[in-house]
């Protein structure tokens, strides 16, 4: 299982706004996607002194499933434009990390 992992960070004023997004648009719109191999994706949240961090996990199968998702170049980013609108920076490719052992 491979794990797509990046992160955005915005103001604290807009962190509400973004974690809302997330949840109620965008994870949903990928989810509407039914890509093949597509296994879930999680929101983490850190606070830090002068903004607010998230790490988003998206959960796929293979690579391939990856490629499914984002096309060829698979470390390209996937943010619409209204997270970007309140996002103040953000990583500009996604990480993937095979799953090696899972205790759970």
């Amino acid at each position: 299982m491979i794990a797509r992992i990046w992160h955005g960070y915005t103001s604290k004023e807009n962190a509400d706004v973004y974690e809302n997004l997330i949840r109620e648009e965008i994870f949903p719109e990928i989810e509407g996607k039914i890509i093949k191999g597509y296994k879930g994706a999680q929101l983490l949240k850190r606070d830090l002194k002068a903004e607010v961090e998230f790490t988003t996990l998206i959960w796929f199968e293979n690579i391939d499933s990856v490629k499914s998702f984002v096309g060829e170049n698979y470390e390209e980013v996937y943010v619409p434009e209204k997270a970007r609108k309140v996002l103040s920076r953000f990583d500009q490719k996604a990480v993937h990390h095979e799953l090696r052992h899972d205790l759970t």
